[in-house]
């Protein structure tokens, strides 16, 4: 997907989330608030919020796979992926995109029907390819110019969820995903 200075119209995003299948995510920055905290021992701590990991699960739930690229290792990204039922993770990769290609190396895929949530320069091997990818708001300039669209929250705070809503609002999937909710308020 080439940059170009003029925004996508509401519709446009809508149509390529309506089309999403896979949703990729970057971690620091994206599923984090970015900052690496270390404790005195040298043990790196990550916050995760609890609003993007039932999102994830919903979507899940809804048919659309969710995978993660990160460039760093940590083994609470692994817990965390695992608690989360997200079996597709590659870590320590800067290079995104031929990681992108290992997942999916025995399944077809198409690029239009991948989204991608980033918020540094190296998501953009992935972003400038993918049908949908998306910024969060605190992510470098050249990754929100290159975005179809730029969340309203911040990584860490509630992006993903926001994002993981908008696709299930496109794809006409997000009212029956409530509905247990619910329909659990009203007994």
């Amino acid at each position: 997907m080439s940059h170009t200075n003029n925004a996508p119209s509401d519709q446009e995003i809508q149509d390529r989330l309506s089309r999403v299948r896979h949703l990729i995510l970057d971690v620091d920055g994206v599923l984090t608030d970015g900052r690496l905290y270390f404790d005195n021992h040298g043990n790196e701590l990550k916050t995760f919020h609890t609003l993007d990991g039932h999102g994830i699960k919903m979507l899940q739930q809804s048919g659309v796979a969710v995978a993660i690229i990160t460039g760093r290792r940590s083994s609470l990204v692994e817990k965390r992926a695992h608690d989360l039922g997200i079996t597709r993770l590659i870590q320590g990769r800067e290079d995104k995109y031929s990681a992108f290609q290992e997942l999916f190396a025995n399944e077809p895929y198409a690029l239009e029907n991948i989204a991608y949530v980033g918020d540094d320069y190296p998501d953009l091997q992935l972003m400038t390819r993918v049908g949908c990818p998306i910024a969060v708001p605190d992510a470098a300039p050249p990754v929100i110019e290159r975005a179809l669209f730029t969340t309203e929250h911040k990584g860490g705070l509630g992006a993903v969820r926001e994002v993981c809503d908008r696709i299930m609002q496109a794809q006409g999937t997000f009212e029956a995903a409530l509905a247990p909710y619910l329909a659990q308020a009203e007994k």
